[in-house]
């Protein structure tokens, strides 16, 4: 499969008709659930990033609205075996010894050949994964049950027998063949599946979340499953590769009926178990830095985003205008109450100026700095309000120490260094010394004080090391010999991913691109909807927008998943090592993830951060504890009362953040961000009051600067503040000014062919242990290799004089040809 199957069309500021347009705060912005669009008065977003979201909402999220039926299925299911073995009594009043009992009763019932049978008994095993809840008064008991029935079953090596079945689901060419025979998949097309799946999702997520109460056994069962999770177990390859296989074979069309969504939260959750979430990442990269004796990081990034607060977006052309015309209308008069200097009248912050500006800035209770720390020049006279009497004393708590100023430390690569080095010597002295940095001879006091002060931020990244280690090992390869490589659960998924990694890339993009809401449906893309259509179509108006609430959320849940595994795989591979996140990363690009992602934000983004696609009366566990109330439209329509939906803005933000892997310190792949005009898309993105959102938009908005051109950087000052003010610091980057633009021709084709060059050498050093054979030592000494014992067959030692007279003494030998040239 190649990468230019995929068709993502090419992002140029296009409006659904495909016509150019210049967009506009009042088309771009206007979102028809708020009564105001104001940016002073679009709330702040109570928005707290992490792995996941909270168990209930991700156990919720397994199940579409049109599987709940199926609740009562399980539990009729589970009751009628379990009535027969235990007389009377419920599940929940047995002993521990009882229970394992039964569960060793289900796991012989799931060896019958029977496919009707086995599907009974996998139902009866997902309703004590579910929580027996029909035995359960509050969702607390239902989550109760579930994780100590998880854990019971865990124990019975009921996922090695339910691997063995989902293994012969995803073999059974007859229900493949006749799916792809089908005009319209359903439901009912992917029972087995379903089922099989939902258990595994149920064990992988349940014994993934460590509680504070959690049992002794239970703690090492977490971790004998995840060392099981991650290590090649399963046919010789980890648990993930098994389904990274279903993902391909889906896209493939040989499986149309493979349920994609609970295939990729599985996939997604067992990456996120076996490999570790940000916080496990964060750590791990600390112990990276000090293996290498690498000095610590400036600061614990995770703390500095959580401790960041959000700035108010810059103000739409639109709203600029409306607010001209109401000071027209009669608020002038004010107006001679503010005298301010040009500087003061954005209100700019000055960092440097004292500590009391710092400290207004780190108190979270304060009113927010505007995106600039700013209010709008035209609202000056109408915002601006005497300064508040300063706040009382208070103990100190614990929070984030900023470096003075600014919440991120500037940091300067070696390369910076050589190259502020090299531009001084060529003024100053006429030639250079090449890498030499410590070297100042001949330069004037103030170039030594500047190298000074780079030398103080200095950082060595892990990836320089290993680049570096990499290139010795490519030079010096009988010398440093064979490289010690740790058999991490990372470098497993790794070596399994290696050999059809293009085609899993490739496969994800192109279930994001079906997922994304601003696709248009196409007679040739995938359908996605496998596991969330019923069999029978809805007749009533109520039944209509039920099915179009749950397809809409059953999109965005698959947008969640794939932009989180994503993420966790490209920072994964990029600790484990910088080519392996390398070779990742060119996939995406080649398969237009880049386009992609932009297109995903070519899209009023507030409405799709605010969208209520969830009925929280159809929730499990809510559903099967609580009476059903009547569903009416106003209550479809109402949704629920959350300010924003928390997986969509998740989404968003690893989208972004995927997008900065992609192209930060690659010049040509920023060109691409130009070329497709993303600034205004990006710019649109700022209207979404969350810190953590806010700052990587800005990162792809400071990346782009200086190819935008000094019109926009005029007409964009409030951004730019905002990047100041957010954004790490390079001491030496002119991000702000373009200086070098002439110096930089964009040859994409050169930057990527280099890189794909040293991924190409790593993958067979590390991994093509066939081509090594050039490098094993040849003996030279006549005497050894005479006396080297060799194994002849038996039969040799009868034939032997034929052999030699046929091939030695009845062949002549021509001398003269020796002699002569070849």
């Amino acid at each position: 499969m190649q990468a230019e199957d995929m068709e993502v069309p090419i992002i140029n500021n296009l409006n659904d008709n495909g016509d150019r347009q210049r967009p506009t705060g009042k088309d771009v912005f206007k979102d028809p659930q708020k009564e105001s669009e104001s940016s002073m008065e679009s709330p702040t977003l109570e928005f707290e990033y992490g792995d996941t979201d909270t168990l209930t909402a991700e156990l919720s999220e397994l199940y579409s609205y049109t599987e709940e039926p199926e609740f009562a299925l399980n539990r009729d299911y589970f009751e009628e075996d379990f009535r027969s073995h235990a007389r009377g009594r419920r599940w929940i009043e047995l002993a521990v010894e009882e229970q394992k009992t039964y569960v060793m009763r289900l796991l012989d019932a799931l060896e019958v050949t029977d496919r009707d049978k086995r599907l009974k008994v996998a139902r009866a095993i997902l309703y004590l994964a579910q929580g027996v809840f029909d035995e359960c008064d509050t969702e607390v008991d239902v989550l109760h049950w579930s994780r100590h029935n998880v854990f019971l079953l865990y124990d019975m090596g009921i996922f090695t027998a339910l691997l063995e079945l989902l293994s012969m689901e995803i073999d059974n060419n007859q229900a493949c063949s006749s799916a792809v025979r089908k005009p319209a998949i359903s439901l009912a097309d992917s029972t087995e599946l379903r089922v099989l799946l939902s258990i595994m999702y149920l064990i992988v997520e349940t014994i993934r979340v460590q509680t504070e109460d959690d049992r002794p056994e239970w703690r090492a069962a977490r971790e004998a499953f995840k060392n099981e999770l991650g290590s090649p177990l399963y046919n010789g390859e980890p648990f993930a590769l098994l389904l990274f296989t279903m993902v391909t074979k889906f896209c493939s069309m040989n499986a149309p009926h493979f349920p994609m969504k609970k295939v990729l939260l599985l996939l997604w959750k067992t990456i996120l178990f076996t490999l570790g979430g940000f916080e496990e990442l964060q750590q791990m990269k600390v112990r990276g830095r000090e293996r290498l004796s690498l000095p610590p990081l400036p600061e614990d990034s995770i703390k500095v985003v959580r401790a960041m607060r959000a700035a108010s977006p810059p103000a739409s052309a639109m709203e600029l205008i409306e607010q001209q015309q109401q000071q027209k209308r009669g608020r002038r008069s004010r107006r001679p109450l503010v005298k301010q200097d040009s500087l003061d009248t954005y209100n700019e912050r000055d960092p440097f100026k004292n500590d009391d500006a710092r400290d207004e800035e780190e108190d979270p209770e304060d009113t927010d700095s505007g995106i600039e720390g700013e209010v709008d020049p035209m609202d000056r006279d109408v915002i601006i309000q005497p300064p508040p009497p300063p706040p009382p004393l208070r103990p100190p708590t614990e929070r984030v120490n900023f470096p003075k100023g600014l919440p991120w430390a500037p940091k300067v690569r070696e390369k910076d260094i050589e190259h502020f080095l090299e531009t001084s010597r060529n003024k100053f002295i006429g030639f250079t010394l090449g890498n030499d940095t410590d070297t100042l001879v001949g330069l004037p006091r103030p170039i030594h004080e500047s190298v000074k002060t780079l030398k103080q931020h200095k950082y060595v990244s892990i990836a320089e090391i290993q680049i570096k280690k990499e290139d010795e090992l490519q030079q010096c390869p009988m010398t440093l010999g064979e490289e010690d490589v740790e058999e991490t659960p990372t470098e497993m998924l790794y070596l399994g991913m290696l050999p059809n990694l293009s085609q899993y890339v490739i496969a994800l993009l192109k279930l994001l691109l079906a997922a994304a809401p601003t696709s248009k449906a196409k007679t040739d893309s995938i359908n996605i909807l496998a596991d969330v259509l019923p069999e029978e179509m809805p007749i009533t108006v109520l039944q209509s927008m039920k099915l179009g609430i749950d397809v809409n959320r059953h999109k965005e849940i698959i947008v969640k998943a794939i932009s989180a595994l994503l993420l966790l795989l490209l920072k994964h591979f990029k600790l484990n090592h910088i080519y392996q996140f390398e070779i990742v990363s060119q996939h995406l690009v080649f398969a237009n993830c880049i386009p992609l992602i932009l297109k995903f934000f070519n899209q009023n983004i507030m409405s799709y951060i605010s969208a209520k696609n969830s009925i929280c009366v159809l929730d499990f566990p809510h559903c099967v504890v609580h009476e059903m109330p009547e569903l009416t439209a106003e209550s479809l329509e109402a949704g629920d009362s959350n300010q924003f939906c928390w997986r969509n803005l998740f989404s968003c933000i690893n989208l972004l953040r995927i997008l900065n892997k992609l192209t930060k310190w690659k010049h040509s792949r920023t060109m691409m961000l130009v070329v497709f005009k993303s600034a205004p898309i990006l710019k649109r993105a700022l209207k979404v009051k969350q810190a953590m959102m806010q700052l990587y938009v800005l990162k792809l908005l400071k990346i782009q600067t200086k190819y935008l051109g000094r019109q926009w950087r005029k007409s964009n000052m409030k951004t730019m503040s905002a990047i100041y003010q957010k954004v790490r610091h390079r001491l030496n980057d002119d991000w702000a000014y373009g200086n070098d633009i002439d110096a930089r021709p964009w040859d994409f084709q050169a930057e990527e062919c280099a890189l794909r060059e040293s991924i190409e050498k790593f993958n067979s050093r590390r991994y093509d242990k066939s081509k090594n054979g050039d490098f094993v030592p040849v003996d030279n000494c006549l005497q050894s290799v005479l006396g080297q014992r060799v194994e002849l067959p038996e039969d040799f030692h009868y034939s032997y004089e034929m052999w030699l007279e046929r091939e030695v003494f009845s062949q002549p030998i021509q001398w003269e040809g020796l002699l002569q040239n070849p």
